[in-house]
């Protein structure tokens, strides 16, 4: 696949914002704004960052983290390690050294992130012999202390972590859990286990404890379609955690596939008390993906409904409320988030390739006047799929201002900055 020139990088960038202004249904005689958009890493190595709803930026936007590896196109083992840093965007994109990790994926590196709270403190997840555990780094003291246990995400305040089990995950889905060297062969694996699920962490001690077991997820009545996907064989997992914003509630999404079906895995979306009470099932229907707390009480994912099909909706904890959101402006799945200081009338978001380009598009879109702007188009080389494919997986700054993303259009993946201020009229 031949690569863009920069003259065509930067038409595609316009033409997006364009399109912009033609989606919304106002044509003006002025130029329509555009994002500037630059590589913050370079080769002959390739980066990427953490997951798409962590801290990457630092609290004042100038530091921006990332993984950086010397190899691409294969599942990691347990003997490949990566780099990890942070790219310093106001010195000439100075890349600045901050450690490793040999217990990470492609997909969600080892979840190096900001702890949330904190403005000088670093996190993601490595092995120590047999076992993994969180590394934590005082960015500015240089002072560093590991934990017990790997995490997944923080609650609010930083004082506390969850995690699922990462070996597990390896097994039941390649890319988002750590190599172990066991057999990726589901059907080794203990059906339904008391004794492992989600672990809540306390960040201060490193005193942990079983919240919510697999089996326990198991033995939760199947309602609606999740009834019917049912197989009493079935090896189940979790994925995808988060904590709400007032760190009382936490998001995740119970996976089964059963024995003998083509289909990779169903689905069913939780939540539950940090403290592991008020077990709720918010969507059985199947098909819930990338989510986000909009406030306490208010998830904003991508599912199934009978409604509206496959869109993004704006579910409430602890009821059946559901509202559909952006459904002709927003169709297609992606990585949302909410834009900070916007007071969540601005949605981050991308979709995956799309055409015979294989254009990865991020994007903006604003609740209230159900207005999409494009960010750019970036073209996939067919290469990037499957367990090591690079979703854009966009990340806004703290002021919201600016957005970073990955990808591999350049010939390997790299990270990217978008400056999407000029887009927020």
């Amino acid at each position: 696949m031949s690569l863009p020139s920069r003259r065509d990088f930067i038409a595609r960038t316009s033409l997006a914002a364009l399109g912009a202004s033609l989606f919304s249904g106002c044509v003006s005689s002025a130029r329509p704004a555009t994002a500037t958009v630059r590589a913050i890493t370079r080769g002959p190595k390739f980066h990427w960052r953490g997951y798409y709803d962590k801290f990457l930026f630092s609290a004042d936007d100038r530091f921006v983290l990332a993984n950086e590896t010397s190899f691409e196109g294969r599942s990691p083992t347990k003997e490949d390690s990566i780099r990890v840093g942070m790219v310093d965007t106001q010195d000439h994109d100075r890349w600045i050294d901050l450690g490793g990790s040999n217990a990470w994926n492609w997909q969600q590196g080892c979840m190096l992130q900001w702890i949330p709270g904190s403005t000088n403190e670093v996190a993601w997840n490595d092995r120590a012999g047999e076992h993994f555990v969180t590394r934590i780094l005082d960015v500015k003291s240089g002072r560093t202390r590991t934990l017990p246990h790997p995490f997944y995400t923080f609650s609010p305040d930083g004082q506390t972590a969850f995690a699922p089990d990462f070996a597990r995950l390896d097994v039941t889905r390649p890319g988002y859990g750590y190599a172990t060297g066991a057999e990726r062969d589901p059907w080794k694996l203990v059906r339904a286990p008391e004794d492992t699920g989600i672990w809540r962490m306390d960040v201060a001690t490193g005193a942990r404890r079983l919240l919510f077991s697999v089996a326990a997820a198991a033995k939760l009545p199947f309602t609606g379609p999740a009834a019917a996907a049912f197989k009493p064989d079935a090896v189940h997992w979790f994925n995808h955690l988060l904590c709400n914003t007032d760190g009382t509630r936490l998001f995740f999404l119970h996976r089964w596939k059963n024995p003998g079906e083509k289909t990779a895995f169903h689905t069913r979306a939780l939540t539950i008390d940090v403290n592991g009470g008020k077990v709720h099932v918010m969507d059985p229907n199947g098909g819930t993906s990338h989510f986000v707390w909009r406030d306490a009480q208010h998830i904003f994912a991508f599912a199934f409904h009978p409604s509206h099909g496959e869109r993004f909706y704006l579910f409430k904890d602890l009821s059946d409320e559901i509202e559909v959101v952006g459904p002709t402006a927003m169709p297609a799945n992606g990585h949302n988030t909410y834009l900070p200081n916007t007071d969540n009338a601005w949605v981050l978001n991308d979709t995956y390739p799309q055409g015979k380009e294989r254009l990865q598009n991020p994007y903006i879109y604003h609740i209230p006047t159900d207005r999409r702007v494009p960010i750019g188009s970036f073209p996939a080389p067919p290469a990037y799929t499957g367990e090591w494919r690079c979703d854009t997986h966009p990340s806004a700054s703290r002021s919201g201002r600016q957005v970073c993303f990955d990808s591999a259009h350049a010939g390997g993946r790299q990270v990217y900055i978008a400056d999407i201020a000029g887009l927020l009229g």
